[in-house]
């Protein structure tokens, strides 16, 4: 079983989250499905319905947060990191045009609901990994060809 690599920060998200769903509204959905059920047709009742779907969509989501969670490793920062892009970094980079982009290296499973947040499997993660300040990085797009120079990298800490 392969390793997938996390924030400390992202692995806590995710546990919260599986919290919530197991202690708050999986008990909460179940007692208004046993209500719903009580009420007598099954059929034609919504809150029955809808409950219902809901407590799959509660289970479905557990069990892959706890699939996930036993298959992460945490990488933290560490010292021998600084000033070059690894795991973690926050990078800045500038394009030709003076188009700003910053964005912070993570794991597949912390990109949702970030706008800021990219994936190590992506392409510009991929060619900005032990790049230092002022180095270039080069992506191939569909358009052709484009350069971006690191300007700023730091981590949380």
């Amino acid at each position: 079983m392969k390793k997938k690599y996390i924030t400390r920060e992202g692995c806590l998200k995710l546990q919260q989250e599986l919290d919530n769903l197991w202690r708050k509204e999986r008990p909460e959905v179940t007692r208004i499905v046993t209500w719903a059920a009580s009420l007598g047709d099954r059929s034609e009742n919504a809150d029955y319905q809808y409950n219902k779907r809901r407590l799959r969509e509660i289970d479905r989501r557990v069990r892959f947060l706890r699939k996930i969670l036993e298959e992460v490793m945490i990488v933290d920062y560490h010292p021998d990191q600084e000033g070059k892009v690894f795991f973690g970094a926050w990078v800045e980079l500038v394009d030709d045009e003076d188009n700003i982009l910053k964005f912070r290296i993570v794991g597949p499973e912390e990109i949702y609901g970030r706008k800021d947040y990219i994936s190590t499997d992506s392409p510009m993660a991929h060619a900005c990994i032990k790049k230092q300040i002022d180095d270039e990085v080069v992506l191939d797009l569909p358009s052709g060809k484009k350069n971006w120079y690191i300007t700023n990298i730091y981590y949380s800490k």
